[in-house]
């Protein structure tokens, strides 16, 4: 894991949303169970979580928000992808979200080819998905690209060869993108486990071990 850690560290990746966009106009975000502010709001619906998002941007003089890798989140309930009888219910989040209010466009992270995409369409699922693969000094692994628009997956094949910086796609709105304020969820991924088009972006806290193994945190 250090090697790995060490690898993404000295790779120089694109700006994967909104490239125009200065780092200094990036403002982080807590979504988590931890944050006091969340029970001041009624947060229901894709709407109250743009308006929240928004006055979050606004009241911190920025443009794009982001956080939430390991995030334990309570947004996940309303949908049966993440929570059902059968299954402890999966609420740990493990990407990393970028949140602006509009449909910015989005550019791969790497050089690398599609590996898959799909349009995942259940509630508080992805939304339309990009999945890239990529190989750097030996070392494969993924990177998925969740909530997109329906116009992001026309003209995509498979084994396509992406350019680091290439727009790939854009942002998707709701109800479109699995019913969210709109944000990208950018993952890295080493082993697909065999899944074509998606991958789990949430775990429980029996698989969190696993998953940040093979999730690495895309903040590095």
């Amino acid at each position: 894991m250090e090697n790995l850690i060490a690898l993404f560290k000295s790779i120089e990746a694109a700006k994967v949303i909104a490239p125009e966009i200065d780092y200094s106009d990036y403002v982080p975000l807590n979504l988590s169970v931890t944050n006091p502010e969340l029970n001041q709001h009624k947060l229901e619906t894709a709407r109250d979580y743009e308006i929240f998002i928004q006055n979050h941007l606004d009241k911190n003089q920025g443009k794009i928000a982001f956080g939430g890798y390991i995030e334990t989140r309570n947004l996940y309930q309303r949908s049966t992808v993440f929570k059902n009888t059968n299954s402890d219910e999966r609420n740990i989040h493990i990407g990393l979200d970028l949140w602006i209010n509009e449909s910015a466009p989005i550019h791969a992270a790497l050089d690398g080819t599609i590996h898959s995409f799909q349009n995942n369409t259940a509630l508080g699922d992805y939304g339309p998905t990009i999945i890239l693969s990529h190989e750097i000094e030996g070392i494969k692994f993924h990177t998925l690209y969740g909530h997109l628009s329906e116009a992001s997956l026309i003209g995509k094949k498979v084994g396509d060869f992406i350019k680091k910086g290439e727009q790939i796609a854009n942002l998707g709105l709701s109800p479109i993108n699995g019913d969210y304020a709109p944000h990208l969820h950018f993952q890295i991924i080493m082993d697909m486990e065999g899944k074509i088009g998606d991958y789990p972006g949430v775990c429980n806290e029996k698989t969190l071990l696993f998953y940040k193994s093979n999730c690495p945190d895309p903040n590095f």
